[in-house]
């Protein structure tokens, strides 16, 4: 009798203390929700100051999902967590400023900025030539810069730079891990089915090291990208693209020249306009500015993100129940089933493109695309609804981010128009299977596996034992008519030839210059562009566009975050714990997407993290 009652009372406390604590993240909630629109409602613009654009980690394409407890977390330390931007806020918001007369000068200090994809950069740049369009001064600062910063600095009028930094322009490049020899010590089994001798996305657990198709595939796109980029810079800096070669290409002679001081050999380059000190840079502020009133600050100024919360940005509003144009982000690897967060789902995509197929006052759809691809068949769910949309009368365009490849361009074949960035990655039309064993593995232990069944083939779903070869046969067979069933599906979404596509593809990967060259898309330009078109194809103002809101369950997503909270506890105030957890994400992600299954064991990916080689 008392154990019972002993045990009641700890049932009665653990349920309090649940409550206790799901009514403190609820009132933390809504507590954050009124300080937000506190804020938005208390930011004023000082006359005459400065914009301050100073990204952190990641430009993004869709607004990220809220993490309760790393926000709890960061109260309890009384530290602020990074706020990536959107693309699109970013570049609405320099338009705005660019006519806001309390805006006198924009600030760009990129040195948080970690992750962006070349076309993100050229987005924002071409909005930051539009603002100096207006008359208004652009001054870039910062401590160093690496390539992925200065490109973005490259657009302004003057470029500043800490007398004991360095700009670091070391050209692009693709490098992987290979796994060959890991996988052969520890006897584990890749069972590989391709088709396309570039379709190198399974490489890394093949060979040592990159084959040659795959070096002339990387080396061409490669090549057009690197060349973009310096003759970008040396236009916006008015010098010749020579010089910007040189500076990465002619390191060490530059270097010696400058007497090994690589901030002096920026200033010889004409990459930076002058040396300044934090100091004497806040003083050069104040001197075009006026001094601020927080004593901190320096000089007059506004944050990026507290602009942002004083404007109205564009698409932001969700326009419930006027006709409008519905903005879909897709980023990720394309997963079968609901997905994991960063990932492409196909049953939660698909669920959202049937809403906006059943809302009366969606009149067209504009899928802005950043993906290597992922699973074939998930990737032909989506392009089934996406079909089913255009079949109900709304118009689709794509709008290809950073990277639209694989499943990813397989979806896109159904879109009425594609647009690409010059800079996207796209095409990589082929298709492979993984299998892997570890019959061999368990052998080195002196465990084996033994059993019978009714065909050849029962026991072939098992990692525990061989792959039987009429299993292995009938898997290649299914790969080359995907492979088949891709090509029909590109040739018809497109209006090609099949032989014509055949020429263009073998996992074959294209920038997006090349793509429009190609047939691949139909027109080079931005979201706005695409929006536009989607816009005009429906009779509406472009103005009537937004994106499409993520449903979030508060209670879920707290659950969710506890396991980023204990590792954020553990890890971020370690440098060394913290860099060895980028390493390993970055492992991680190279196949990632294999650990959710396609039914049918195909995968359309494309291994290419080009936003990583920025920076």
């Amino acid at each position: 009798m008392l154990c019972r009652w002993i045990w009641r009372i700890i049932a009665v406390a653990s349920v309090l203390f649940t409550s206790c604590v799901l009514l403190f993240f609820f009132l933390l909630i809504f507590g954050a929700a009124s300080i937000n629109r506190l804020q938005k409602e208390e930011v004023r613009v000082p006359n005459g100051c400065a914009l301050v654009l100073a990204p952190q980690g990641a430009i993004l394409e869709k607004t990220p999902e809220l993490d309760p407890a790393a926000e709890l977390l960061s109260l309890i330390r009384h530290e602020s967590l990074p706020r990536p931007l959107l693309l699109e806020d970013i570049v609405s918001g320099l338009r705005t400023a660019a006519k806001d007369k309390r805006i006198k000068l924009l600030v760009i200090d990129p040195q948080q900025l970690e992750q962006a994809g070349l076309n993100q950069l050229r987005d924002i740049g071409k909005a930051i030539a539009q603002f100096k369009a207006s008359g208004k001064k652009v001054i870039a600062v910062a401590d160093s810069y690496s390539q992925g910063q200065y490109y973005l600095a490259s657009w302004s009028n003057e470029i500043y730079l800490n007398p004991m930094g360095s700009v670091d322009l070391h050209g692009f490049g693709v490098f992987n891990l290979y796994l060959r020899e890991l996988l052969d010590r520890l006897a584990v089994n890749f069972h590989i089915f391709r088709v396309g001798e570039f379709k190198s996305a399974v490489e890394p657990l093949l060979r040592k090291d990159m084959s040659p198709e795959a070096k002339e595939n990387s080396r061409r796109w490669l090549t057009r990208l690197w060349y973009r980029f310096c003759s970008d810079i040396a236009r916006q800096r008015g010098i010749a693209s020579e010089s910007v070669l040189g500076a990465a290409e002619n390191l060490a002679k530059n270097i010696e020249v400058a007497n090994g001081d690589s901030a002096l050999m920026a200033l010889n380059s004409h990459l930076v306009d002058g040396l300044k000190t934090s100091a004497e840079l806040r003083t050069y502020l104040q001197g075009l500015t006026g001094s601020s009133s927080k004593e901190d600050e320096g000089f007059r100024q506004i944050d990026f993100t507290n602009y942002l919360a004083a404007v109205q940005t564009a698409y932001s509003e969700p326009l419930i129940g006027k006709d409008r144009v519905a903005i879909l982000p897709m980023q990720g690897d394309i997963v079968y089933g609901n997905g994991l967060d960063g990932q492409i789902g196909s049953a939660s995509l698909n669920k959202k493109l049937r809403h906006l197929r059943q809302d009366r006052h969606v009149k067209a759809v504009v899928l802005r695309i950043d993906s290597g691809g992922g699973s074939a068949f998930a990737s032909e769910l989506i392009r089934q609804e996406v079909l089913l949309l255009k079949k109900a009368g709304k118009p689709v365009v794509v709008s290809m981010g950073s990277m639209a490849a694989s499943g990813a361009y397989w979806i896109s074949t159904a879109a009425d128009r594609i647009f690409a960035s010059p800079c996207t990655l796209t095409g990589s039309i082929g298709i492979f299977g993984v299998i892997p064993t570890f019959e061999k593995t368990l052998a080195k232990a002196g465990i084996f596996s033994d059993g019978i069944g009714t065909t050849e083939l029962a026991g072939a779903e098992s990692v525990l034992t061989p792959l039987p070869e009429s299993f292995s046969r009938a898997m290649q067979s299914k790969i080359e008519h995907g492979y088949r069933q891709f090509i029909d599906i590109v040739a018809d979404g497109r209006k090609m030839n099949r032989e014509d596509v055949e020429k263009i593809a073998s996992g074959r990967v294209w920038d997006g210059a090349s793509a429009f060259d190609l047939g691949l898309a139909d027109q080079l330009g931005s979201l706005e562009d695409a929006v536009a078109a989607a816009a005009k194809m429906v009779k509406l103002p472009p103005s009537q566009a937004a994106y499409v809101q993520d449903e979030q369950n508060p209670v879920e997503l707290f659950l969710r975050s506890l396991q980023s909270a204990r590792t954020a506890l553990f890890v971020s105030n370690d440098p060394l714990l913290a860099r060895a957890s980028q390493v390993l994400n970055r492992f991680t992600r190279q196949h990632d997407f294999l650990l959710h299954k396609d039914p049918q064991k195909m995968y359309s990916h494309c291994l290419l993290p080009f936003s990583l080689l920025l920076f």
